[in-house]
């Protein structure tokens, strides 16, 4: 009997979840050129965009070192 839903209920990720392995899920934080959009524009909280920071730094890092 399935009648949990924490296993069959799929939950978005949050911001500080994003793999810095996939682009696509950080493309809504930076700009066309690759610059990372502000708080004023991203309208996450400074925790938030902290590590959104990061993770496109690591992001870009780890595409210069290939």
């Amino acid at each position: 009997d399935m009648s949990t839903t924490e296993e069959t209920e799929q939950r978005s990720i949050s911001p500080a979840e994003i793999p810095f392995s996939t682009p696509d899920a950080l493309k809504p934080y930076i700009t066309d050129t690759g610059k990372i959009l502000p708080r004023k524009y991203t309208h996450l909280s400074a925790k938030e965009q902290r590590r959104i920071t990061k993770t496109v730094k690591r992001a870009r890092n780890l595409l210069f070192a290939q």
